[in-house]
């Protein structure tokens, strides 16, 4: 992995001017950007508290977990406001192939001027925790664990390091941070929803300083990043179509919650329905590809009777892709 600059925060910025949040604190950054701060995406719509909640993490070198369902930009979130600090990030996906040695390192062989030599190669862990980096562990509920013992002596604030094969012990750079992001709180899978999320121990959860919970945003907040992600929806008629998709989003949520449906709509999927819609030209259709044929076949009577609702149309049987502009 290239490296990082070794240099901490040189700047002060108001959280005010930066994320329109009205507080009078300000929060470190970096003045220069380098490859592994993300891109700054000006459509993103931040969340105030959660929003507070990251900023208390880079200022105060908190360890943040982000938790919500799929879709509602948890890893994101981090990411644009690491971008507006120019702070750079390293984000780790907890699947099942990750293992104890991907994040703490193993013996590999290399080529020293002709000559192969075994050496030691650091892990994820060991070199984010020497540089200026906000670490961010996806998928956090689902992480093996042997994996979740190796990521809880870094939950402490100051916690070194040990790593056993090199008799070496790792302080952390000032300017490391921590995030993860689960779709649970470490309860399992008790909806049936998170294949692999895993039940965990709750002395590690303790161990996280702030826990934010993301939810789905207002209806009128994601109409706004539904039109931004999908620029020819920027017209009164676009607009009005987009509510609609919303509306219905909200009523699988709902009937979700309510325990009608086992799936439900993120607004990624009301993202991918209104740029389906611009490639096959009917609402219909671009939600039928969209969303529906992910549903339980038992369920799909309740998502058509939701489309009926809010397109005031039926939800035919039988359709014929049509490409085209709407």
């Amino acid at each position: 992995m290239p490296e990082l600059r070794d240099q901490s925060p040189d700047l002060q910025l108001p959280v005010r001017e930066l994320f329109g949040i009205d507080s009078a604190l300000t929060v470190p950054a970096f003045a220069e950007r380098d490859e592994h701060v993300p891109d700054v995406d000006p459509a993103y719509r931040f969340v105030p508290d959660v929003t507070l909640a990251l900023l208390a993490g880079f200022a105060h070198n908190r360890r943040v977990l982000v938790q919500g369902l799929h879709g509602t930009g948890k890893s994101t979130h981090i990411e644009q406001v690491a971008a507006r600090l120019n702070w750079p990030c390293v984000r780790v996906n907890l699947d099942g192939h990750i293992s104890r040695l991907d994040l703490v390192g193993r013996d590999a062989v290399v080529l020293r001027e002709g000559r192969q030599v075994t050496e030691f190669q650091e892990g994820i862990v060991p070199w984010s925790l020497q540089r200026p980096v906000a670490l961010i562990f996806d998928e956090y509920d689902a992480g093996r664990p042997d994996v979740m013992f190796v990521i809880q002596r870094i939950l402490e604030r100051d916690g070194r390091f040990t790593l056993l094969d090199q008799n070496r012990v790792i302080h952390p750079h000032p300017a490391f941070r921590l995030f993860a992001t689960a779709n649970t709180l470490g309860l399992g899978n008790p909806s049936g929803m998170y294949q692999g999320a895993q039940r965990l121990n709750h002395a590690q959860i303790d161990r996280w300083n702030i826990v934010a919970t993301l939810n789905y945003l207002p209806a009128d907040e994601e109409v706004a990043i539904v039109m931004a992600r999908v620029p020819h929806k920027a017209t009164a008629r676009g607009r009005t179509l987009v509510e609609r998709m919303v509306a219905l989003a909200a009523l699988t949520r709902q009937g979700f919650a309510a325990g009608d449906l086992s799936t439900l709509m993120s607004p990624r999927t009301v993202i991918s329905w209104a740029e389906n819609c611009e490639i096959f030209g009917d609402p219909a259709v671009a939600f039928r590809l969209a969303f529906l044929n992910k549903c339980d076949e038992a369920e799909r009577a309740i998502v058509a009777e939701y489309f009926q609702r809010c397109f005031d149309r039926e939800l035919e049987s039988s359709y014929a892709l049509q490409l085209g502009t709407p």
